[in-house]
């Protein structure tokens, strides 16, 4: 194993540790037993900041943190070849 192929098998490893703990502390999108019976319009005032909401800025931190875990795949997989 040369030194590049470790370091990005650590930063991949350090990249799939996030999505982990990213996702984990996403909350549920189901709305539960209240959501069933009220219907759970979307049109309320608190769901009219959601981008601004941590939820949000987790779910986009999921996705940038995949792509860098999807390219450095494909990158250790050129580099091992």
């Amino acid at each position: 194993m040369g030194a590049l192929e470790i370091t990005i098998t650590v930063i991949q490893l350090l990249a799939c540790l996030a999505i982990v703990v990213i996702v984990l502390m996403q909350s549920g999108k189901s709305a539960g037993l209240s959501g069933a019976i009220g219907g759970g319009s979307g049109d309320t005032f608190l769901s009219k900041n959601k981008s601004k909401t941590l939820d949000a800025r987790l779910a986009r931190m999921t996705k940038w943190v995949a792509v860098v875990f999807i390219v450095l795949t494909l990158v250790l997989d050129f580099v091992v070849k």
